[in-house]
């Protein structure tokens, strides 16, 4: 997992919850790293999901609830760091139906070695999209806080189903109703 998603993930714990959940989660956890992360470099999904769980543990939110809280975050930092790539869409459905082919395809040119989940589109129209989420890791939660931030982006709004294919939920099929 890139260092990106550790270090924009920490700083949102700082925000939110302070130094101190900080440095709570991070001893309170086996890290490899030691919790000392690069943007740049790759780790352990294992230290996320860690992190995660000593975080819930801590605040009583569920793993989930900080995904879509943690999403987010994360697409402001998409917003300010690639504004262009967003202004490549005027629709929210197109721009996640353009996820595997498009959005995935340069954030590999940014992050040669990244290992992002794959995005099957099922079914789309002017309001409709069905797509299929596939990762080894069942963090569905932060692909839906990004979808829905995604339809916030273009003053629209939706309804997004999750219906879980694998009960892990590494693979979740996404019903997405533009309003």
């Amino acid at each position: 997992m890139k260092g990106i998603v550790f270090t924009e993930f920490l700083e949102l714990v700082e925000d939110k919850f302070g130094l101190e959940m900080v440095d709570n989660i991070i001893s309170s956890s086996d890290l490899e790293s030691g919790g000392a992360y690069t943007a740049v470099g790759t780790y352990s999904f294992s230290e996320m999901l860690q992190l995660l769980q000593h975080l819930s543990a801590n605040t009583g939110i569920s793993i989930d609830d900080l995904l879509l809280v943690y999403a987010e975050h994360f697409f402001g930092v998409i917003e300010e760091s690639y504004p262009g790539l967003l202004a490549t869409y005027k629709d929210p459905i197109e721009m996640i139906s353009s996820i595997e082919n498009h959005i995935h395809v340069e954030v590999r040119k940014i992050y040669p070695d990244a290992e992002l989940p794959t995005f099957v589109v099922e079914s789309k129209s002017e309001n409709d999209l069905t797509v299929i989420y596939k990762s080894s890791r069942a963090m569905h939660h932060f692909g839906l806080g990004l979808m829905n931030k995604t339809f916030e982006h273009f003053n629209a709004t939706a309804k997004i189903e999750l219906e879980k294919i694998k009960e892990d939920g590494t693979e979740v099929r996404f019903v997405i109703h533009k309003n």
